[in-house]
C-alpha cells in the first residue's frame, strides 16, 4: 500500500544517490621542484651538524622566496622542495631568485617547473601534472631553471627569455616534451 510505495521511492533515491561519483576538485597550478646539487657529497664533507644548519638556512631562504611570490610549500623531502603557484611567471621569477640566492650559501640547485591541471587531495596538489614537474626538474642542470613548453607558452609577453633545450622523454610520462631553460 501507500507506505510501501513511499519506502520503495525513498530506498530507490538513496540507492541512486549513493552511486553518484563526486568528481575530484581540480585546479590549474604551476608546480616547482627544487633539488640541491651534490647534496650527499656536501653533507658527507660537512658532517651532520653543520649540514643540518646549512639545510635550515636553505629552507628558510626558499620559504622567504615562496612567501614573496605567493607560492605554497606543498612538501619537502631531504634537500628538495615541492611548491605550487597560481601563476607561471611568478613561479619562474621565484625559481630564479632561489637559484641566485643559494649561491650565497655555497649551494647550487636545479629547478623544474610545469603547469597543469592538478587534483586537490587533502588540500595538496597531486596528479600527472605534479609527476611531470618532478621529471622536468630531474632533467635540469646545476643552477638551471628548466620549464616545460606549457609554462613557456603561458608566459608569452611576460618579458621572460628562454633557450630551447630540445625534446625529452620524461620517465613514465607519455610522449616527447619540449623543455626550455630560463635565460632572463
Amino acid at each position: 500500500p501507500p507506505v510501501v510505495v513511499e519506502i520503495e521511492h525513498f530506498l530507490g533515491d538513496v540507492w541512486k544517490t549513493s552511486r553518484v561519483v563526486q568528481e575530484p576538485d581540480r585546479i590549474l597550478a604551476t608546480v616547482m621542484f627544487t633539488d640541491i646539487v651534490g647534496s650527499t657529497a656536501k653533507a658527507a664533507e660537512m658532517g651532520d651538524a653543520r649540514w643540518r644548519e646549512l639545510l635550515e638556512r636553505h629552507h628558510l631562504l626558499i620559504r622567504r622566496q615562496l612567501a614573496r611570490a605567493r607560492g605554497t610549500e606543498v612538501d619537502t623531502a631531504g634537500d628538495g622542495f615541492f611548491a605550487a603557484f597560481d601563476g607561471p611567471a611568478r613561479a619562474i621569477r621565484c625559481a630564479r631568485a632561489i637559484t641566485e640566492s643559494v649561491i650565497d650559501l655555497g649551494l647550487e640547485v636545479r629547478i623544474g617547473l610545469h603547469t597543469g591541471e592538478c587534483e586537490l587531495i587533502d588540500g595538496k596538489v597531486a596528479g600527472i601534472a605534479v609527476h611531470t614537474g618532478a621529471r622536468v626538474a630531474a632533467k635540469a642542470d646545476p643552477g638551471q631553471v628548466l620549464v616545460s613548453s606549457t609554462v613557456k607558452d603561458l608566459v608569452a609577453g611576460s618579458g621572460l627569455v628562454f633557450e630551447d633545450r630540445g625534446a625529452h622523454e620524461l620517465g613514465g610520462i607519455p610522449g616527447q616534451w619540449r623543455l626550455y631553460s630560463v635565460v632572463n
